[in-house]
């Protein structure tokens, strides 16, 4: 395991340990320089290696982006395949792609360069149908994740680095799976053994309204119209905003929590009031809430909102408004719910039932 050469001078150097077919860590090394380790201790896992004498952060996205922040305005050299990164990340946001995706995709650009040991400029057509074979058979990993991997390589090997043979890997079709639906007396139970009024105010928005947990934890307290009864989301998938409706229970737990809490800005913040509440400690919290209330079904957080559009659907609520509802653009999206909706089920009677026993 070795370091790679870089261009020798009296700046701050930015490169790439490699081991086999995988790098690890990101060395960051200078002459010695007070201002310089200050700056270094202000970024995140920042480690000294003792005998070999430079400083060291773990290869994680967004490490390099926060390392140029905070020795902005000094004279950098970057790895070559480090920088290819940092601008397809540029490249990305400049086309206002959402974080997410941004993060999705220069991660899974990462994954096939260490996967391959190779450079993107030397990365060939068997290297992505190795990678994308490996996703499959070693990882496992669902269409949809597949989907998204393919996406990434075809952004940036063909749109940026003009590269056609990506375009010879074919989309992979999606499982036509149906949503994890929970009957109201479920919800019931869920949101009864909800006793933070936090916790509680986040599940009730969310399935009261049909929210995306991404979109719940970006809500802002000037987002909730309590006059209208209205919630305004605001960039949410498709970079585009709406509003749907704010229910008067969650109404009412909703001025409590204001109440109790006193939200600034973000109207769930995290640990410090600067930062928002992160979706993982919402689907952690919901899990815990799901086996306190006994549900045996394989629900998400996302059920919530699937929940919200089967139950509307249920009870006769036209189909175009609750895809305006949940921010659908295409109608098909939103008639999945038609498969899970038992309204029209209860009506058919089993042949069963017709047999003299």
């Amino acid at each position: 395991m070795g370091i790679k050469s870089w261009v020798t001078s009296g700046c701050l150097e930015v490169g790439e340990i490699k081991g086999f077919k995988r790098a690890v860590k990101l060395p960051v090394k200078f002459p010695y320089n007070k201002d310089y380790i200050e700056k270094i201790k202000s970024v995140d896992g920042y480690r000294w290696h003792i005998q070999k004498k430079y400083w060291y952060f773990p290869d994680d996205d967004g490490t390099v982006e926060k390392i140029l922040s905070a020795f902005s305005g000094e004279k950098i050299n970057i790895d070559p395949a480090l920088q290819e990164f940092y601008t397809l990340k540029r490249e990305l946001v400049s086309r206002k792609y959402s974080k997410k995706t941004v993060k999705a995709y220069i991660h899974y650009n990462r994954e096939l360069v260490k996967f391959a040991g190779n450079r993107s400029s030397d990365i060939d057509e068997s290297d992505i149908k190795n990678y994308l074979f490996h996703l499959v058979e070693k990882k496992d990993v669902s269409t949809s994740t597949l989907n998204v991997a393919v996406n990434a390589l075809r952004f940036y090997y063909g749109k940026i680095l003009k590269r056609d043979f990506v375009y010879e890997v074919k989309r992979i079709k999606k499982d036509k799976k149906l949503p994890v639906v929970l009957s109201q007396n479920e919800v019931t139970m869920i949101l009864s053994v909800v006793s933070n009024i936090k916790h509680k105010a986040i599940l009730m928005l969310i399935y009261s309204a049909g929210l995306r947990v991404s979109e719940v934890v970006r809500l802002k307290v000037d987002d909730i119209d309590v006059d209208r009864n209205l919630i305004m989301v605001k960039g949410a998938k498709g970079r585009k905003d709406r509003q749907t409706i704010l229910s008067d229970v969650a109404l009412d737990i909703f001025k409590k929590y204001i109440r109790e809490y006193q939200p600034e800005n973000w109207l769930f913040p995290g640990a410090t009031h600067r930062k928002r509440l992160n979706t993982r400690s919402v689907q952690k919290m919901f899990n815990r809430v799901c086996k306190e209330a006994g549900i045996k079904k394989e629900a998400s957080v996302h059920s919530l909102r699937h929940s919200f559009a089967t139950h509307l659907l249920e009870s006769g609520v036209d189909l175009r408004y609750i895809q305006e509802l949940l921010g659908h653009q295409s109608s098909k999206t939103t008639e999945i719910y038609t498969h899970v909706s038992n309204k029209n089920l209860r009506k058919i009677k089993s042949p069963l039932d017709n047999l003299k026993l």
